[in-house]
């Protein structure tokens, strides 16, 4: 009985990869929770960084669920990086590490008010916005290296890969939706708060996109992976029984197909049953 079998390896465990960053992709919007939470805040005008700042009511809520979010980047990019088989992609996928990492800091380092609610705070919070601009600068470059060794790889196989397609122009739309949320930096206030949640939710399908990109990955590599050599068969086992030869087919002279006089059939002759003589000897001539 013969068995086809795949070794387990870093690369097949896709799971590792697609399970984590899918529930990131979830809690990285935890924020919608702001429509069944008394939050106060005004979405249109106010950073999400407000829910967990220390002024906060729902800090903890809101700040944990960042924290749980960021882990869940760090396990989902470590093992991409792990798997990764080119110096791009691998960088890219450190690079995905690091936005999780950022983003603890972010969490341990909050602002200390709320702008949008009160007056007299200031928006600019030096450690908690430098802990967010290591965010969004680890994001980009996991944008760029991914879609880069996304693009190299499609090139290289001749196969359409949806990174390299939805990528670029998913990159380009958070960049501009992240832009228009330093107004209130600038002292140009109003309606960023718009902008930083879709920003959010293209990084949340960012994430999404790792997720299924690594479940089809595996895919082609479970059809071409090689099968085990087939299982011999145990020392005495009868072999397979042998088809014989359909009638009236051409068949060279065996042991088998002598006639009674011994002699080997003619060539091209049909081959007839073994005791059934194919060329009988011919009577001696008595004439004379």
């Amino acid at each position: 009985m013969t068995h086809s079998r795949r070794a387990p390896g870093p690369r097949n465990r896709s799971w590792t990869v697609a399970v984590p960053l899918a529930v990131a992709a979830l809690l990285y919007n935890a924020w919608l929770l702001e429509a069944l939470v008394p939050t106060g805040l005004d979405a249109r005008h106010s950073y999400v960084s407000e829910l967990y700042a220390e002024s906060s009511p729902y800090r903890w809520l809101f700040g944990g669920l960042e924290l749980g979010c960021a882990v869940l980047v760090v396990a989902g990019a470590t093992a991409g990086g792990i798997r990764a088989v080119d110096g791009i992609a691998r960088a890219g996928w450190w690079a995905l590490a690091g936005v999780g990492v950022s983003s603890v800091a972010d969490v341990l380092m909050p602002m200390t008010c709320a702008p949008s609610l009160q007056p007299d705070c200031r928006p600019v919070h030096p450690a908690h916005t430098l802990t967010s601009a290591a965010v969004h600068f680890c994001l980009f470059a996991s944008l760029i290296l991914i879609i880069r060794g996304a693009r190299a790889r499609a090139r290289q196989h001749g196969m359409p890969d949806h990174v390299a397609r939805w990528g670029p122009p998913l990159g380009v739309a958070a960049l501009v939706s992240s832009l228009c949320t330093v107004g209130p930096l600038l002292g140009y206030g109003g309606w960023h708060g718009v902008a930083q949640r879709c920003h959010l939710l293209l990084v949340g399908a960012w994430l999404a996109m790792l997720a299924l990109g690594a479940l089809r990955e595996a895919r082609p590599e479970a059809e071409a992976a090689p099968a085990a050599p087939a299982t011999p068969a145990a020392p005495g086992a009868p072999s397979a029984p042998v088809t014989p030869a359909a009638p009236g087919r051409l068949a060279l002279a065996t042991p088998d197909s002598r006639g009674k006089s011994g002699r080997p059939a003619p060539k091209g002759a049909l081959a007839g049953p073994p005791d059934v003589p194919l060329s009988p000897d011919p009577p001696p001539d008595r004439a004379g």
